[in-house]
């Protein structure tokens, strides 16, 4: 039934491995306009064996892959249970992102996991998942999907900027939204902090500490991804064959790489903000990296001044990619567009996600 306000609760994995974004939002529109509200949200850390085996899914057998889709959709109905239990909360329905295992749009190929069938059947409600596949169906990127949020829940700024295991940019651009993943963000900085016992490098301090290597910073700012034209989208594929060899080959010192890399990742999310049309404006910054303070400042380097970071409160900051796959579920769910192709490059705007009733 459609109506004018949906409670929903999103939840996000992101490619980071950092664990489960959950993520209660109340939305309401009112003569074409949209608001929210966040009522309650959480984070749940993945164990070593969930995580392993997340990490590990992009080489498993096509058997056990499968096997892991319908384990972890009952962990994130298991998890979405007690989220409803702890807050005494009812829903709409849930809007799940799950983890994304294969993203090759070039091939027409995109693959998360976390069954949608099994997450209905344990939380005994309507799920709204699998957002991406078709428009890589349509010749689109299937990604990044966010900005659909950006447009309508934070359009007072100009750029909206998410620091996840990707970065992804977010603005108008001509009376078009325009959207794409600039390159790599939390995944190499965690990269190189878990092999030293930490699981991220806390405010950036220890990349504070170290120096920008030129041979490291030129290598990666060469990467051919970069010169690629929009619209475009990356993952965990283009990490591990293109990135992953530059930075481990490196001889340099741990916090000399980290301090390389934030510079690197500040480098080209500044140098594709500049391209825009806008000379001036104000820059959302949300995900895990805008907790990396070392990291938000060396981005405002090669800013021009006249471009402001706005960091948002945590709440924003942790949890807006889950709130806007909430948002994504209430469009899909009334049959309206969530999915631009000024944004992916497919053939046609649409609306993605299937819908699962609990059995």
């Amino acid at each position: 039934m459609i109506k004018n306000n949906y409670k929903v609760i999103g939840i996000m994995s992101g490619t980071s491995l950092d664990g489960l974004d959950l993520a209660f939002c109340n939305f309401e529109v009112i003569e074409g306009q949209w608001s929210y509200k966040l009522y309650f949200s959480k984070s749940v850390t993945y164990d070593k064996s969930l995580m392993q085996d997340l990490k590990n899914s992009f080489h498993l057998p096509s058997i056990e892959l499968l096997s892991l889709n319908n384990k972890y959709g009952r962990w994130l109905g298991e998890q979405i249970n007690e989220f409803v239990s702890e807050n005494d909360i009812q829903i709409d329905f849930v809007s799940s992102h799950g983890h994304t295992v294969f993203h090759q749009p070039e091939d027409g190929i995109t693959y998360q996991i976390g069954s949608g069938q099994e997450i209905a059947n344990i939380c005994k409600t309507k799920v709204i998942n699998d957002f991406r596949t078709l428009d890589v169906s349509l010749g689109g990127q299937g990604a990044p999907l966010v900005p659909i949020g950006d447009k309508y829940l934070f359009s007072e700024y100009d750029f909206c900027l998410n620091l996840g295991g990707i970065s992804n940019i977010s603005f108008e651009d001509n009376e078009k939204r325009m959207a794409y993943d600039i390159g790599i963000a939390n995944m190499v900085l965690n990269h190189l902090t878990i092999p030293q016992g930490l699981s991220f490098d806390n405010n950036g301090d220890i990349a504070k500490s170290g120096k920008r290597c030129e041979d490291l910073f030129n290598q990666l700012n060469q990467l051919s991804y970069y010169k690629q034209p929009f619209p475009k989208s990356t993952g965990y594929e283009w990490f591990k064959d293109k990135v992953m060899p530059i930075v481990d080959n490196s001889e340099e010192q741990f916090k000399d790489k980290l301090c390389t890399c934030v510079h690197h990742i500040a480098y080209q999310i500044a140098k594709e903000v500049k391209k825009s049309s806008k000379p001036k404006g104000r820059l959302l910054i949300t995900g895990g990296g805008a907790n990396n303070t070392f990291l938000v400042e060396t981005i405002q380097h090669y800013l021009d001044d006249k471009i402001e970071v706005v960091i948002p409160d945590k709440s924003i900051i942790n949890f807006k990619e889950a709130i806007v796959f909430a948002f994504m579920g209430v469009l899909r769910y009334r049959n309206e567009i969530n999915c631009l192709k000024s944004v992916t490059g497919s053939s046609k705007d649409s609306s993605t996600g299937v819908i699962y009733n609990p059995n």
